[in-house]
Protein backbone atom coordinates (compact mmCIF):
# COMPACT_ATOMS: atom_id res chain seq x y z
CA UNK A 1 0.00 0.00 0.00
CA UNK A 2 1.92 2.98 -1.26
CA UNK A 3 -0.78 5.57 -0.69
CA UNK A 4 -1.60 6.45 2.89
CA UNK A 5 -4.67 8.41 3.86
CA UNK A 6 -3.88 12.03 4.52
CA UNK A 7 -7.46 13.25 4.27
CA UNK A 8 -10.31 11.30 5.84
CA UNK A 9 -13.32 13.32 4.64
CA UNK A 10 -12.82 13.22 0.87
CA UNK A 11 -16.53 13.52 -0.04
CA UNK A 12 -15.92 11.11 -2.94
CA UNK A 13 -18.42 8.69 -1.40
CA UNK A 14 -21.27 11.18 -1.25
CA UNK A 15 -22.77 9.62 -4.37
CA UNK A 16 -23.08 6.17 -2.75
CA UNK A 17 -19.86 4.69 -4.11
CA UNK A 18 -16.55 3.86 -2.50
CA UNK A 19 -13.08 3.21 -3.85
CA UNK A 20 -11.45 -0.20 -3.70
CA UNK A 21 -7.73 -0.74 -3.32
CA UNK A 22 -7.37 -1.10 -7.09
CA UNK A 23 -8.93 2.38 -7.63
CA UNK A 24 -12.19 0.86 -8.89
CA UNK A 25 -15.35 2.59 -7.62
CA UNK A 26 -18.23 0.36 -6.52
CA UNK A 27 -21.57 0.82 -4.81
CA UNK A 28 -21.40 0.99 -1.04
CA UNK A 29 -24.11 -1.67 -1.19
CA UNK A 30 -21.99 -4.17 -3.15
CA UNK A 31 -21.32 -7.63 -1.74
CA UNK A 32 -17.61 -6.81 -1.56
CA UNK A 33 -18.20 -3.68 0.52
CA UNK A 34 -20.59 -5.59 2.79
CA UNK A 35 -17.92 -8.26 3.38
CA UNK A 36 -15.30 -5.59 4.08
CA UNK A 37 -17.65 -3.90 6.54
CA UNK A 38 -18.40 -7.13 8.39
CA UNK A 39 -14.68 -7.85 8.79
CA UNK A 40 -14.10 -4.28 9.99
CA UNK A 41 -16.91 -4.62 12.55
CA UNK A 42 -15.45 -7.92 13.75
CA UNK A 43 -12.05 -6.32 14.19
CA UNK A 44 -13.65 -3.49 16.18
CA UNK A 45 -15.44 -5.96 18.46
CA UNK A 46 -12.16 -7.78 19.08
CA UNK A 47 -10.65 -4.42 19.97
CA UNK A 48 -13.42 -3.97 22.53
CA UNK A 49 -12.79 -7.49 23.88
CA UNK A 50 -9.12 -6.55 24.34
CA UNK A 51 -10.24 -3.92 26.88
CA UNK A 52 -11.14 -6.78 29.23
CA UNK A 53 -8.88 -8.62 31.64
CA UNK A 54 -7.53 -11.84 30.11
CA UNK A 55 -4.49 -14.10 30.15
CA UNK A 56 -1.48 -12.65 28.31
CA UNK A 57 -1.37 -15.49 25.78
CA UNK A 58 -5.03 -14.93 24.86
CA UNK A 59 -4.36 -11.20 24.51
CA UNK A 60 -1.36 -11.86 22.23
CA UNK A 61 -3.46 -14.23 20.12
CA UNK A 62 -6.26 -11.68 19.72
CA UNK A 63 -3.82 -8.91 18.76
CA UNK A 64 -2.45 -11.20 16.04
CA UNK A 65 -6.02 -11.95 14.93
CA UNK A 66 -6.62 -8.21 14.56
CA UNK A 67 -3.61 -7.94 12.24
CA UNK A 68 -4.81 -10.91 10.20
CA UNK A 69 -8.31 -9.41 9.95
CA UNK A 70 -6.70 -6.25 8.59
CA UNK A 71 -4.98 -8.45 5.99
CA UNK A 72 -8.32 -10.07 5.21
CA UNK A 73 -9.95 -6.66 4.79
CA UNK A 74 -7.12 -5.58 2.52
CA UNK A 75 -7.55 -8.70 0.43
CA UNK A 76 -11.27 -8.04 0.11
CA UNK A 77 -10.58 -4.46 -0.94
CA UNK A 78 -8.42 -5.51 -3.89
CA UNK A 79 -10.18 -8.04 -6.15
CA UNK A 80 -7.85 -10.89 -7.12
CA UNK A 81 -5.22 -10.01 -4.49
CA UNK A 82 -4.00 -12.32 -1.71
CA UNK A 83 -2.93 -10.95 1.67
CA UNK A 84 -4.29 -13.53 4.11
CA UNK A 85 -2.10 -16.63 4.00
CA UNK A 86 -3.05 -20.25 4.73
CA UNK A 87 -0.58 -20.12 7.63
CA UNK A 88 -3.00 -17.78 9.39
CA UNK A 89 -5.70 -20.48 9.25
CA UNK A 90 -3.19 -23.04 10.56
CA UNK A 91 -2.37 -20.72 13.48
CA UNK A 92 -6.06 -20.61 14.40
CA UNK A 93 -6.23 -24.41 14.20
CA UNK A 94 -3.29 -24.64 16.63
CA UNK A 95 -4.91 -22.14 19.01
CA UNK A 96 -8.21 -24.03 18.85
CA UNK A 97 -6.48 -27.27 19.76
CA UNK A 98 -4.52 -25.65 22.59
CA UNK A 99 -7.41 -23.87 24.29
CA UNK A 100 -10.05 -26.52 23.68
CA UNK A 101 -7.82 -29.15 25.30
CA UNK A 102 -8.00 -27.15 28.56
CA UNK A 103 -11.81 -27.23 28.68
CA UNK A 104 -14.22 -29.85 29.96
CA UNK A 105 -16.34 -31.65 27.39
CA UNK A 106 -19.64 -29.91 26.71
CA UNK A 107 -22.65 -31.85 27.98
CA UNK A 108 -25.25 -29.29 26.94
CA UNK A 109 -25.55 -26.13 24.90
CA UNK A 110 -24.29 -22.99 26.56
CA UNK A 111 -25.73 -19.50 26.47
CA UNK A 112 -23.70 -16.54 25.20
CA UNK A 113 -23.27 -15.23 28.73
CA UNK A 114 -21.08 -15.26 31.80
CA UNK A 115 -18.39 -12.68 32.34
CA UNK A 116 -18.32 -9.49 30.32
CA UNK A 117 -15.21 -10.72 28.48
CA UNK A 118 -16.81 -14.07 27.64
CA UNK A 119 -19.99 -12.35 26.50
CA UNK A 120 -17.98 -10.04 24.24
CA UNK A 121 -16.15 -13.08 22.83
CA UNK A 122 -19.58 -14.50 21.95
CA UNK A 123 -20.43 -11.24 20.17
CA UNK A 124 -17.17 -11.64 18.22
CA UNK A 125 -18.19 -15.22 17.39
CA UNK A 126 -21.52 -14.15 15.93
CA UNK A 127 -20.02 -11.25 13.98
CA UNK A 128 -17.39 -13.64 12.60
CA UNK A 129 -20.18 -15.90 11.36
CA UNK A 130 -21.89 -12.92 9.71
CA UNK A 131 -18.60 -11.92 8.08
CA UNK A 132 -18.17 -15.51 6.89
CA UNK A 133 -21.66 -15.46 5.34
CA UNK A 134 -20.81 -12.18 3.61
CA UNK A 135 -17.65 -13.74 2.15
CA UNK A 136 -19.61 -16.78 1.01
CA UNK A 137 -22.13 -14.49 -0.73
CA UNK A 138 -19.30 -12.54 -2.37
CA UNK A 139 -17.57 -15.77 -3.42
CA UNK A 140 -20.80 -16.95 -5.06
CA UNK A 141 -20.76 -13.87 -7.31
CA UNK A 142 -17.05 -13.07 -7.78
CA UNK A 143 -13.75 -14.91 -7.61
CA UNK A 144 -12.54 -15.05 -4.01
CA UNK A 145 -9.74 -17.05 -2.43
CA UNK A 146 -10.75 -19.81 0.01
CA UNK A 147 -8.59 -18.51 2.85
CA UNK A 148 -10.83 -15.59 3.96
CA UNK A 149 -13.83 -17.89 4.34
CA UNK A 150 -11.79 -20.57 6.10
CA UNK A 151 -10.20 -18.02 8.44
CA UNK A 152 -13.55 -16.59 9.50
CA UNK A 153 -15.00 -20.07 10.01
CA UNK A 154 -12.08 -21.05 12.24
CA UNK A 155 -12.11 -17.71 14.05
CA UNK A 156 -15.77 -18.11 14.98
CA UNK A 157 -14.98 -21.52 16.48
CA UNK A 158 -12.01 -20.05 18.33
CA UNK A 159 -14.11 -17.21 19.77
CA UNK A 160 -16.55 -19.81 21.18
CA UNK A 161 -13.67 -21.64 22.83
CA UNK A 162 -12.12 -18.40 24.13
CA UNK A 163 -15.49 -17.38 25.62
CA UNK A 164 -15.37 -20.61 27.62
CA UNK A 165 -11.76 -19.92 28.63
CA UNK A 166 -12.65 -16.39 29.75
CA UNK A 167 -15.62 -17.65 31.77
CA UNK A 168 -13.25 -19.94 33.69
CA UNK A 169 -10.50 -17.37 34.16
CA UNK A 170 -11.41 -16.57 37.78
CA UNK A 171 -13.06 -19.84 38.72
CA UNK A 172 -16.31 -19.30 36.80
CA UNK A 173 -18.09 -21.64 34.45
CA UNK A 174 -20.24 -21.68 31.33
CA UNK A 175 -23.88 -20.64 31.55
CA UNK A 176 -25.79 -23.74 30.50
CA UNK A 177 -29.06 -23.75 28.59
CA UNK A 178 -31.85 -25.17 30.71
CA UNK A 179 -33.36 -27.37 28.04
CA UNK A 180 -36.71 -29.04 28.54
CA UNK A 181 -35.06 -32.40 27.86
CA UNK A 182 -32.51 -31.93 30.64
CA UNK A 183 -35.18 -30.74 33.09
CA UNK A 184 -37.32 -33.84 32.40
CA UNK A 185 -34.43 -36.32 32.48
CA UNK A 186 -31.33 -34.98 34.28
CA UNK A 187 -29.53 -38.26 33.56
CA UNK A 188 -29.85 -37.71 29.79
Amino acid sequence: MGNRLTQIATRTGDNGTTGLGNNQRVSKNSLRVHAMGEVDELNSHIGLLLCEDMPADVRDLLVEVQHQLFNLGGELSIPGFELLKVEAVAALDEALEKYNAQLPKLEEFILPAGTRGASQAHVCRTVARRAERACVALGNEEALNDTPRQYLNRLSDLMFVLARVLNRMNGGDDVYWKSARMQKDPAA
